[in-house]
């Protein structure tokens, strides 16, 4: 309270005292029943025609570049968000190797996708890869840039802003594939193979199907659609991820004489943190993928996202209650990431009710995927194969069921949105479209992975030595611990 406030005299009647508190909470009430109202009437006009954009000329191009700048930096932010989730669902004995491994992939990310990356996905080519714009060389016809079009990213020229920028927000796109695939190796990965496979996953796997979806290549000509990433980014680093775990083999004592055992994770209040700082980071990573400050298509498609996190979250809360006998802190977490995962295919394409229906969902599946991964004994300690994996697979499908036609939203044409979903009224086309990117994209990603890391296996090395595992990879691989002096029974 107010130091200002004075005591209230004795005897007051409490009506009064009563009266008097309402008139303290009725001006922030009413201001929080403004900010509802406004809510619900910015959801319920999203449908309706808008115009493009409120901007025009260099206006335009100064706020489409600040958006995409700042949708970037909350995609940037998801790395903390990895780094905390994966970190509390392991053992404390491994946090700083999770947490180097978090924080060295970007930077290998960053420099691999420019000299190469960057080039191979938008780079002018052919219909399986870009062949020019290595070392983000040349540009493109942005207005902001001012310069005739030369022919080496013509597949980002709908986008009118800076070169620069559509790299900074396709780089982080990037580095979220590649961090998916530090979490489902986690614990007994050798640091080595995930620095080496990280390079060539980002500059050769990732880039060539997001070529084939987004950068003119044969998918994208097929009529396949991935708005923001559930098969390029997540489908992508969940086989690599997939692959990798099953190569490397599960954790010492995971499983026993045909028993499971779980190994339970060091600190689940930083591991709910980073599944809070991801929700957060989905923001950007939805919304940034208009590359425009279009109001209606940038509202749209964060409550969109946010209602499919929302209800992938309830829904894996109660499907673990129901099935475990409680509810379970990290199937909450996962459900609320597959969710994301779920919608961001169709975030663009689908309405409200289609949201929460995917998310939804999503959270059932993904707590009956973390047992069939279990049962084929695919040590997965964060669940990333059944998040990511699983959900990016579910969102594409997703698409071509519940995508409404370019007629319902002012913001995508019959040339730049699928049809009109399975069960939106319209055919089976679009669904077979997903289904054959779905199956083209899975069988050239595990090809890939499996021969990067069969090779690495006999090169380098791709799992660390018994002993090593029960000593625990911050010491074995780095010599440092994260928390001196506060050892447990599992460091004896």
């Amino acid at each position: 309270m107010s130091r200002n406030l004075k005591p209230k005299p004795p005897g007051q009647p409490r009506h009064r005292r009563a009266s008097r508190r309402w008139s303290m909470l009725k001006k922030p009430i009413y201001l929080y029943l403004t900010a509802a109202i406004l809510l619900v009437w910015s959801s319920a006009a999203v449908a309706q025609e808008a115009p493009a954009s409120v901007f025009s000329g260099e206006a335009k191009v100064v706020a489409d570049t600040i958006w995409v700048l700042f949708a970037a930096s909350l995609v940037f932010f998801m790395n903390a968000g990895f780094a905390m989730l994966e970190t509390g669902l392991c053992r404390s004995k491994n946090a700083v190797n999770l947490l180097a491994k978090n924080l060295i992939v970007f930077g290998l990310v960053s420099l691999a996708y420019w000299a190469v990356g960057f080039g191979i996905m938008f780079g002018d080519g052919n219909e399986f890869m870009g062949t020019t714009g290595f070392f983000l060389g040349g540009n493109d016809n942005s207005p902001a840039i001012g310069e005739a079009y030369d022919g080496v990213f013509s597949a980002l020229n709908w986008a009118g802003i800076p070169l620069n920028a559509k790299f900074f927000y396709q780089l982080m796109f990037a580095g979220t594939a590649a961090t998916i695939v530090s979490g489902a190796i986690a614990e007994r990965a050798r640091f080595v193979g995930f620095f080496i496979f990280s390079i060539l996953l980002t500059s050769i796997c990732y880039p060539m199907v997001g070529h084939w979806v987004w950068g003119g290549g044969f998918l994208q000509k097929m009529g396949f659609y991935d708005f923001a990433g559930s098969t390029v980014v997540h489908m992508v680093g969940g086989w690599a991820a997939l692959v990798g775990a099953a190569l490397i083999g599960p954790r010492t004592a995971r499983y026993f004489e045909g028993k499971s055992y779980p190994i339970p994770g060091h600190n689940l209040s930083i591991a709910t943190l980073g599944g809070l700082i991801l929700w957060l980071g989905w923001f950007g990573f939805n919304g940034g993928s208009t590359m425009a400050a279009d109001p209606a298509a940038i509202s749209h498609i964060i409550v969109i996202t946010n209602l499919a996190g929302a209800a992938g979250g309830v829904a894996g809360t109660i499907t673990a209650w129901i099935y475990f006998g409680k509810p379970d802190l990290t199937m909450t977490i996962n459900g609320m990431l597959i969710g994301l995962v779920s919608i961001t295919a169709g975030c663009a394409f689908v309405t409200s009710g289609s949201a929460v229906l995917i998310g939804f969902v999503g959270g059932i599946v993904v707590v009956f995927a973390v047992d069939v991964f279990d049962n084929f004994k695919i040590d997965d300690p964060v669940g990333a194969l059944s998040v990511h994996m699983v959900g990016g697979f579910w969102g594409t499908l997703a698409v071509g069921l519940f995508s409404v036609g370019p007629e319902k939203f002012s913001w995508y044409t019959a040339d730049s949105g699928p049809a009109m979903g399975l069960l939106s009224g319209g055919s089976f086309s679009q669904v077979g479209i997903q289904l054959l990117g779905l199956a083209i994209v899975s069988g050239f990603t595990v090809a890939f992975s499996y021969i990067v890391w069969t090779a690495l296996k006999y090169l380098s090395g791709i799992r660390v030595t018994l002993e090593d595992e029960k000593l625990g990879l911050d010491l074995s691989e780095h010599a440092m611990e994260a928390y001196p002096g506060f050892l447990g029974d599992e460091h004896l």
